[in-house]
């Protein structure tokens, strides 16, 4: 079987497809990543092939100049109602409507038997449609706007469509979901489960992991993303570690690039900053993790039962906030102001630790991931739908 993988230009939303492409190739299909050149290092990184297609898309720039006086999304935002949600498939409209036709030549030279992409590349609907190829769809985590977004950029693309000899924006021929039904958004559409694997990209694994004692206390890593910091978050970070001054009986493990410590400045003894690193490499023998509510992020969390304290800035990252929160595996502070405030902080890290609870539904979450169909199962349910 011959596998076209199709992503929307920004590395975070590839990476949680790249479980299910390993399985693919370990069953013997052939797979190739059609993607803008935003996203070619993150498949280099998975150990994939990929073709590259259309100039820089470039989302982080648009994003910065979307911001007002070096605020970060939660500041210059408000968060938006969830019936606004999917205003977000908006951002992606743009980049399908110019690219489909590039896509379209990848896919008649490559003659796929399957298309996978990820839930707002709107351009392997269209793609799809064009060839009658099915397409599957793969979801992040908690989704609170695919289904809501796919319905708001229809009307726009119904000149193209005419165009392609298609009588609307198709829907997808399934839904692959790796978020465990209890924490999935309740209002979502069901779709095919999936267990999920944490792939974070590559990295070495940091020698001071592996070389020094175990710590002594319990240790919490604290993670942004790749994403948040260049996104005016460095006084969000800020506010983070400080509230370890006053949790020295905590370690904490921050990764931040090294271009933004100067700015974050001093931290307490308590408190180590390392380079980037995959975060599943980080995570064994963790007590708890600060994070702004990425899909990777939570999700990987939640593979390892890690209670979460969630400090969403925007888009679904307040989704994946609200449902850690109401499944009881962690805490979500979803305002600025909140986030801003160390002392607040300090204490929701604590009662993270120490209340009652937190520990046992995240590990309960674990467990329900690790029940999932494995993406190997999957696989030979996708090559039955391909009819390869």
């Amino acid at each position: 079987m011959r596998v076209l993988m199709m992503s929307t230009p920004a590395p975070t939303h590839f990476t949680p497809l790249v479980s299910l492409a390993w399985a693919l190739r370990s069953a013997g299909h052939d797979v190739v990543v059609a993607c803008q050149p935003d996203v070619v290092g993150a498949v280099a990184s998975a150990g994939l092939n990929a073709v590259s297609i259309g100039d820089w898309y470039h989302v982080d720039d648009m994003m910065v100049a979307r911001l007002e006086n070096g605020q970060r999304p939660l500041e210059t935002h408000a968060r938006a109602a969830l019936e606004e949600m999917g205003g977000y498939g908006r951002i992606w409209l743009m980049h399908a409507r110019y690219l489909a036709g590039q896509y379209l030549d990848v896919a008649r030279r490559y003659r796929p038997d399957l298309i996978v992409s990820d839930p707002l590349e709107f351009s392997a609907l269209l793609v799809g449609g064009v060839l009658g190829v099915p397409v599957v769809q793969h979801r992040w985590g908690v989704d609170v706007f695919s289904g809501m977004a796919r319905r708001e950029v229809r009307p726009a693309f119904g000149p193209m469509c005419e165009r392609l000899g298609l009588p609307e924006l198709p829907e997808p021929d399934v839904v692959l979901d790796p978020c465990p039904p209890s924490l999935q958004d309740p209002e979502t559409e069901p779709g095919w489960p999936i267990r999920f694997v944490p792939f974070n990209g590559n990295g070495t694994l940091p020698p001071w992991l592996h070389t020094e004692p175990a710590a002594s206390r319990p240790r919490v890593v604290v993670s942004l993303g790749s994403r948040t910091l260049a996104l005016n978050g460095v006084p969000l970070m800020r506010s983070i570690l400080r509230a370890f001054e006053s949790l020295p009986h905590l370690e904490a493990v921050a990764t931040v690039d090294a271009a933004y410590r100067d700015e974050i400045g001093p931290v307490a003894a308590n408190v180590r900053m390392i380079d980037p690193v995959p975060l599943h490499l980080l995570l064994d023998k963790c007590a708890a993790v600060v994070h702004h509510g990425g899909a990777g992020t939570t999700m990987t969390a939640g593979a390892f039962g890690l209670p979460q304290l969630v400090l969403a800035q925007l888009a679904d990252q307040f989704g994946h906030g609200d449902r850690i929160a109401q499944v009881g595996a962690g805490i979500a502070v979803d305002n600025a102001d909140g986030q801003n405030d160390s002392g607040l902080l300090a204490g929701e890290i604590d009662r993270l630790l120490s209340g009652p609870g937190f520990a046992e539904a995240a590990r309960d979450l674990a467990e329900e991931i690790r029940r999932m169909p494995s993406p190997a199962q999957v696989t030979a349910d996708l090559t039955r739908l391909a009819g390869a």
